[in-house]
């Protein structure tokens, strides 16, 4: 009786009724998903070969071969779940490596490692061409370079770490900093623009992003453009180990047979390596550096030189990679990034900050960030960017030490601006809208550059910081700042006509408008004005800070216990230049003499006839820690001799 061939081997493999086929082994031992097969007259497969261990009642189960024990045994390792095998059951050599489907019939479909349709849908005819999973890569005379930017939407990496067709990214980062949103973001981002095939491989992640994958493309109407290669954390070693091979192979045929641009997406290419480990110990080999294979190098290689430009079609992948503990010198880790183009790092300081995508713009580079290939504006812009956001991170143990005062005005000047800068390379996605309810926004790689460029040339010194916080172009962040200056009470007009919020006024240095009325005084009271008079020296001419109160004694109305008639506290708190108490009618006239005490007992400079230096505008006051007077720092003085009225 004639066998249906099993879905993990090609169409023309041999069936086992042909004299041609060799003779069949059997089961020496099982541990796990090794597997040792003994095969007569010491004509032993290949390695790589696969090995299907057919038993009774069960359909076939796919294996591999890893090793030559000795002249007519072999050790395997399973791609499928071993349970209910024993020794000396059959196993058939149907000739060559582990075969898959592939071309336009695999278009919408979710297979794993075999080729074996998972999504409840038919099964592949036998008339689909199949392709082996194991295959050399395109010589290097044949690939051809990457030219033409890919651009994806995502300002920071648009800028900072760019893409071309044909190139391969990684994004770097521990658990919980959001890679798998990004990835998700990108294939939300690309579909409408990329007219290519996508193809996604999940190599060990969970079986509910999968299922949710699978569901969002079905609902988005893109899903037949796009296979789904899954080889799940529940299933065998060997199985997530030879995942991103299947998704490969699907990929190369487009690239080569159709000339079709293929995008490939793999999260996570940790789990390929923490797979072929786990393999690695299954098979007895010694261990390398920190518990990894000791072929790492050779099997990361194996996978990515693969990805390459070949005639007019190009392979672009975009890979997700896991660092464990956040340790970026970790061997999988630096081993994965000497192959990549672009470098996306994911910092879980920035995500703690709620800086989303959480993308580090300093640790992040890419090979194509080069005038020859983005244009000289774009290599421009991203180098200052990156110098800008350096610089204020120099400066943050100084400001967080000494604060913000301590700094000089380049300093304070560069730090506002790469503050700004972090906030307008957030970004908010399609893919979480559902989460929270803001739109995604997609950016061109023009506007991108040219909202940075104004950032950095000060057109936005005067904005607030979360006006450029989750937009997407500048205009709209213009759009957000007016918004906000409109909705403010009390609006301030600056040096140039324009109208400013009043935190805003307070960065940029702009006069606020005098504090309103004590609620004491009377509805239809004048607003309180000083002007110069010589006959009535002010008690309070002592320096911006210094108590009002002298040696002689306080003054009406600078007394530190204000009547029920003159309440200072809206003086105080208003942190504008009146610093005469609401509903108080006159200063008593002092003499020379108590002038003196007052500057005497502060400490400020000059003789009896100086006026008291300017305070800057926007400081608040506090409580004199005596008890006697108030003290308005941050707030003009009157100038002695000035009297005040009403």
């Amino acid at each position: 009786m004639q066998t249906e061939p099993h879905p993990g081997l090609r169409a023309d493999s041999p069936s086992g009724t042909s004299p041609d086929v060799p003779a069949p082994g059997h089961i020496l031992a099982v541990r796990g998903a090794v597997i040792d097969v003994w095969f007569p007259e010491g004509d032993l497969p290949e390695i790589n070969d696969a090995l299907l261990i057919e038993e009774p009642g069960h359909p076939p189960v796919l294996a591999e071969v890893q090793a030559h024990l000795d002249r007519d045994s072999v050790r395997a390792i399973a791609l499928q779940p071993t349970t209910g095998l024993r020794r000396g059951d059959p196993v058939r050599r149907p000739g060559g490596p582990v075969a898959v489907p592939v071309g336009d019939a695999v278009l919408g479909r979710l297979v794993n490692v075999a080729g074996q349709p998972c999504d409840g849908l038919a099964a592949f005819g036998a008339d689909v061409p199949r392709r082996p999973i194991h295959r050399a890569p395109p010589a290097f005379a044949q690939q051809s370079g990457a030219e033409r930017i890919f651009s994806t939407g995502i300002k920071v990496i648009d800028l900072l770490a760019p893409m071309a067709l044909g190139s391969k990214a990684a994004m770097f980062g521990g658990a919980g900093v959001g890679k798998t949103v990004l990835v998700m973001e990108l294939i939300h981002a690309m579909v409408a623009s990329y007219q290519g095939i996508s193809v996604f491989a999940g190599v060990g992640e969970r079986s509910r992003e999968g299922h949710e994958m699978l569901l969002d493309m079905t609902g988005s109407g893109v899903l037949d453009r796009t296979v789904l290669v899954y080889g799940q954390m529940n299933e065998p070693p060997g199985a997530r180990w030879r995942v991103p091979m299947t998704a490969l192979a699907i990929a190369e045929y487009f690239r080569d047979e159709q000339s079709r641009n293929v995008l490939l997406l793999m999260d996570n290419v940790f789990r390929f390596v923490q797979a072929g480990a786990e393999v690695s110990g299954l098979l007895g080999r010694l261990p390398s550096r920190v518990g990894y294979q000791p072929t790492l190098a050779s099997e990361v290689a194996a996978l990515q030189e693969r990805i390459a430009s070949v005639g007019g079609a190009a392979v672009t992948a975009i890979e997700a990679v896991y660092v464990p503990a956040d340790d970026f010198t970790d061997p999988a880790v630096t081993t994965i990034a000497a192959h990549v183009d672009s470098m996306v790092v994911l910092s879980r300081a920035m995500a703690a900050e709620g800086m989303y995508p959480a993308v580090d713009p300093i640790a992040s580079s890419s090979i194509l960030l080069d005038p020859l290939v983005v244009g000289e504006e774009h290599a421009r812009v991203a180098l200052e960017v990156k110098r800008t956001i350096e610089h204020f991170r120099e400066l943050q143990d100084v400001i967080s030490l000494l604060g913000m005062e301590e700094l000089g005005a380049a300093d304070r000047r560069i730090v506002g601006r790469a503050r700004r800068l972090q906030r307008f390379l957030t970004q908010p996605f399609s893919v979480t809208e559902a989460f929270t309810g803001v739109p995604g926004r997609s950016v061109a790689v023009a506007d991108t550059v040219a909202g940075c460029r104004a950032i950095l040339d000060g057109a936005c010194d005067g904005w607030n910081e979360s006006a450029l916080y989750m937009v997407g172009t500048l205009e709209e962040a213009r759009q957000k700042e007016e918004a906000a200056r409109a909705a403010a009470s009390g609006p301030v007009v600056g040096a140039a006509g324009d109208t400013l919020h009043p935190a805003t006024a307070a960065v940029s240095g702009a006069a606020l408008p005098p504090a309103p009325a004590s609620s004491s005084a009377p509805a239809d009271a004048p607003a309180t004005v000083s002007d110069p008079a010589p006959d009535a020296p002010s008690a309070a001419a002592g320096e911006p800070g210094s108590a009002s109160r002298n040696s002689a004694g306080d003054a009406p109305g600078t007394s530190g216990k204000p009547g029920p008639d003159a309440p200072s506290t809206s003086a105080r708190a208003s942190g504008t230049a009146a610093a005469s108490v609401a509903g108080e009618a006159f200063r008593a006239p002092q003499p020379a003499g108590a002038q003196a005490g007052v500057r005497a007992s502060t400490g400020s400079p000059g003789g009896p006839g100086d006026a008291a230096p300017p305070a800057p505008a926007g400081g608040s006051g506090s409580g004199d820690d005596t008890g006697g007077g108030l003290r308005a720092s941050g707030s003009a003085e009157a100038a002695p001799g000035a009297r005040t009225r009403t």
